[in-house]
């Protein structure tokens, strides 16, 4: 299921694998980077910021920053970034962030993950139309990912 306004954007799916599965893929850096296609500095604790790059084919050249903002240990884990496609020649530092929040659920044979990433309307008018499609698709991607990978190493 999918949900979008102009602020937001909401993803939910069944993951056959239990929480703890689950959990593992979005909360260890490691296992993360592997299907969202990023090498990290650091592991996931709250209020750390990570540095990368992303690894995905064809866009090596971007890099990759969060700040963790929480993690409640398979419940919840959520980050903040500057959206969109990045370009590495702007200084976003001064723009507004998202907050992308994965959520985890017990559902009837797996467990179900509802991705929300939000602030959109906080951009500069200029970028806010391209950095919600960039990352809405980016998202649709990303969801598949997470799902065979976790298909894969359960």
């Amino acid at each position: 299921m999918i949900v979008a306004t102009s602020d937001r954007i909401e993803k939910r799916l069944t993951l056959r694998a239990p929480r703890a599965r689950v959990w593992s893929a979005l909360a260890d850096a490691r296992e993360f980077g592997k299907w969202f296609g990023v090498e990290l500095s650091g592991p996931f604790t709250a209020g750390a910021r990570l540095t990368g790059k992303v690894t995905t084919p064809g866009y090596e050249h971007l890099p990759f920053d969060i700040t963790v903002d929480r993690i409640e240990p398979e419940r919840v884990i959520a980050f903040r970034w500057h959206p969109g496609m990045p370009d590495p020649a702007v200084d976003y530092t001064k723009e507004p962030t998202t907050l992308i929040v994965f959520e985890l659920a017990d559902a009837p044979g797996g467990t179900l993950l509802t991705l929300v990433e939000s602030g959109f309307d906080q951009l500069p008018p200029g970028r806010r139309q391209s950095a919600f499609r960039d990352n809405d698709e980016g998202w649709t991607s990303q969801v598949k990912n997470i799902e065979e990978y976790v298909a894969r190493n359960s």
